[in-house]
């Protein structure tokens, strides 16, 4: 799978951005030890049901796989995401944060 070349890593800010009709929605993290603890996903209210969160999701998700990391989603749609897809991300989870999803 290849990573969204409109969704940008502001490494900087930690956080990865994707810019719709004016708005910003984002995905926020921090680096840590061998992986990136995702904290927090927002989607402005305008870009509601357009699937702009679940494109968020695989492009960090693939983004983190790429470079060989591991995901600790205390975001809770990240959270949910993995836990709905498991065949697709279990593997990038955090060994010491499956057991809190339920992996």
């Amino acid at each position: 799978m290849n990573r969204d070349p409109e969704i940008k890593d502001l490494e900087a800010e930690r956080r990865y951005e994707l810019h719709v009709d004016g708005h910003v929605a984002y995905v926020e993290y921090n680096n840590v030890e061998g992986g990136r603890l995702v904290s927090k996903t927002l989607v402005p209210e305008e870009l509601g049901g357009r699937g702009i969160a679940s494109r968020l999701a695989k492009h960090v998700l693939q983004d983190i796989r790429d470079k060989g990391l591991k995901i600790l989603p205390t975001c809770t749609f990240f959270a949910g995401y993995i836990q709905k897809h498991p065949e697709e991300y279990a593997d990038l989870v955090h060994d010491g944060y499956r057991a809190v999803l339920g992996l």
